[in-house]
């Protein structure tokens, strides 16, 4: 097992997780079974994502052929809350715990470690879900509960009302998007980090899998340049520049969500623990940040209203 930190109730996350996002239900189970054979201990998911079957059966047979308990790998996956903006229906406190039994469906499991409200979505709805997500972790299909992309104001919204606050926050988080308010504010409250699209600062980021970002051109530039600050630093170091990034949040405590369908930059990307970033150079990446995060190309998320 990976090191951990605490997400809250006497749980732990790994600090290395294997990301799934865009990778096809097709290809879904071959990578993550390299990831889980290369020490990969936490696989992240969603409903959105359309690869949960994949998932879950890759899961499955690890467990199964490595004569593992379920608890032996962390699994998250993300209750989607419908988006006003595509004209889509809000999930109520019924349908988010309907949502979730369909999940554990695809999955073929009984529970998962972490479940996830994707995005603040549907402002006048949010309560509700997470009420709906409140439940399902009562129940024992989700032993925690979080968030995800969520603001400080809307965190604020759910203690405002009373309600238990969630586990974890899982944001972009990456050293040209630091959020240093929000990861204060979370940190005052307990609730766990978690980050994604740590990979935004390479030139090569989603560039194959012709994704949308925000990513501008200056960006771009920035990350291709020769004397760009993670290519000196991996080569300081001896390890790639997604090794750099990577590091930089485990860190400082975050779990991060490495996704690459190639068996050399899955074990490369879980190679963290062999290294340390010195002060002068974590220093040095404190002094990066460009405000809000690009891997959403109709803008971050943390902003919705």
């Amino acid at each position: 097992m990976s090191a951990t930190v605490p997400l809250g109730g006497g749980a732990s996350i790994p600090l290395l997780g294997f990301g799934t996002y865009q990778i096809k239900n097709a290809d879904a189970a071959v990578a993550v079974s390299t990831a889980l054979n290369d020490g990969y201990r936490h696989v992240d998911t969603a409903e959105g994502y359309k690869n949960e079957e994949a998932v879950g059966a890759a899961i499955r047979a690890f467990l199964q052929r490595e004569g593992l308990t379920r608890g032996d790998v962390f699994v998250t996956t993300k209750l989607w809350p419908g988006n006003a903006a595509w004209r889509q229906a809000p999930k109520t406190r019924q349908t988010t715990i309907s949502s979730l039994e369909a999940s554990l469906s695809r999955l073929g499991l009984d529970y998962v470690d972490l479940y996830l409200i994707h995005a603040p979505f549907h402002p006048e709805h949010r309560l509700d879900q997470w009420r709906g997500m409140m439940d399902l972790r009562a129940s024992g299909k989700a032993r925690a509960i979080g968030v995800s992309n969520f603001s400080v104001a809307h965190l604020e919204q759910m203690r405002a009302a009373g309600l238990e606050k969630p586990a974890a926050n899982q944001i972009e988080l990456h050293p040209w998007s630091q959020k240093p308010e929000l990861v204060a504010y979370l940190r005052r409250h307990g609730i766990t980090p978690i980050a994604y699209s740590s990979l935004v600062p390479l030139a090569t980021w989603r560039v194959a899998e012709g994704q949308r970002s925000a990513k501008t051109a200056r960006m771009q530039a920035d990350s291709a340049s020769p004397r760009s600050p993670f290519r000196l630093m991996a080569a300081k170091y001896g390890v790639s520049e997604a090794q750099v990034l990577l590091r930089w949040a485990v860190q400082q405590g975050w779990p991060v969500l490495p996704k690459s369908v190639t068996p050399e930059r899955i074990r490369q990307n879980a190679d963290l623990f062999g290294f340390t970033i010195d002060a002068g150079d974590m220093a040095a990446i404190a002094r990066m940040d460009r405000g809000d995060g690009v891997a959403w190309g109709a803008g971050d998320p943390t902003r919705a209203p």
